[in-house]
């Protein structure tokens, strides 16, 4: 019943941002269904090879497998969002990232959005987690017993800011969460953690030795009571746009200064431009996603769902690996903003 009344509310959300465009162009023609109630619709993965296509804020991606609701070592938060989804490399390393946080002493993770089943524009929220590489871990140590699905709906985040401040809270930030974002950072596959710059300036002044795992660690808006993990194009994923690297360094110093001038908080003027993923249209997308788009699905969300321990659910028995290598990449840039 609970699954049904989701599904429900995401076609009543559907309906009100109007499934079919209405406008008419210069030609008379109708306009093209939005890219965004397409996806949006879509409640489990194309089941074919996995493969991601286009960018990270403009594409989709195939053969997605989710993350169980619970594991060992993780809860899944805002489940009827139906966004445990991405592609099995990043799937495999928050898995391990869950196993390897525990042993450094973090209680387990909460993990927030990840992708749709087949990526694409979102119907609210991202602008990126299209590709199914990109995941958001909550910085709030997971408790000790399992949640309920409504805890899960209503539970805050804990901010790791001061009020009304750009900078770190000490009495909520712990050795704890250094240790999680060193961890995540170390693995290869792993190309940029954003976090909000207060975050990446308590690092900056903090960690002591080994600091090369820091230019990893990115400031960017918002971020203040998660991290956004994204790990580069998959190995086989040839339509899959990379990032340009990061400036060499760890970051801090005056990379980091621009962050708490005046100039990335100002309000923006003029008129407001709508967010791309209300506008974007099939057409703005890779050609391969209509085909994820229109290519049949698993035959139950239990067959492609990991659970833990490197495994598939009992009614799976696809192999995983947690540590299968992925080649080196480039550190990408999250989006067109200011060097830093």
């Amino acid at each position: 019943m609970r699954r049904y009344l989701a599904r429900m509310t995401r076609v009543l959300a559907l309906a009100l941002c109007g499934v079919v465009g209405l406008a008419q162009g210069d030609d008379g023609v109708r306009a093209e269904t939005l890219a965004k109630n397409l996806f949006g619709s879509k409640d489990l993965p194309a089941a074919t090879a996995p493969q991601a296509h286009g960018f990270y804020s403009k594409g989709c991606f195939a053969g997605g497998v989710a993350i169980a609701a619970d594991g060992p070592n993780w809860q899944a938060m805002r489940l009827s969002r139906n966004r445990r989804w991405g592609h099995p490399d990043l799937i495999h390393l928050v898995e391990r990232l869950s196993r390897d946080a525990v042993a450094d002493g973090w209680p387990g993770l909460l993990i927030g959005d990840i992708s749709q089943p087949r990526g694409g524009p979102m119907l609210s929220g991202h602008a990126s987690h299209q590709l199914g590489l990109d995941a958001d871990i909550w910085l709030t140590p997971m408790p000790n017993r399992r949640m309920s699905r409504r805890e899960r709906e209503n539970k805050s985040a804990t901010s790791m800011l001061k009020n009304n401040s750009l900078y770190v809270d000490d009495r909520v930030w712990t050795r704890a969460h250094e240790a999680v974002l060193k961890r995540a950072a170390s693995y290869r596959q792993v190309e940029r953690i954003l976090v909000h710059p207060g975050i990446k300036k308590k690092l900056c002044d903090t960690v002591t030795g080994d600091r090369s795992w820091l230019q990893k660690i990115r400031p960017f808006w918002g971020h203040y009571y998660h991290f956004h993990l994204r790990i580069g194009c998959p190995a086989g994923s040839t339509g899959c746009k990379r990032q340009a690297a990061t400036p060499a360094g760890d970051g801090c110093g005056k990379p980091l200064a621009w962050w708490f001038t005046d100039e990335p908080w100002r309000k923006p003027t003029g008129p407001a431009k709508p967010k791309a993923r209300d506008i974007m249209t099939m057409a703005s997308l890779p050609a391969a996603c209509r085909a994820v788009l229109s290519a049949p699905g698993p035959r139950s969300e239990s067959v492609v769902t990991v659970t833990g321990n490197g495994s598939f659910s009992a009614a799976s028995s696809a192999p995983v690996s947690a540590f299968a290598p992925t080649p080196d990449r480039k550190i990408p840039v999250p989006f067109s903003r200011p060097s830093r």
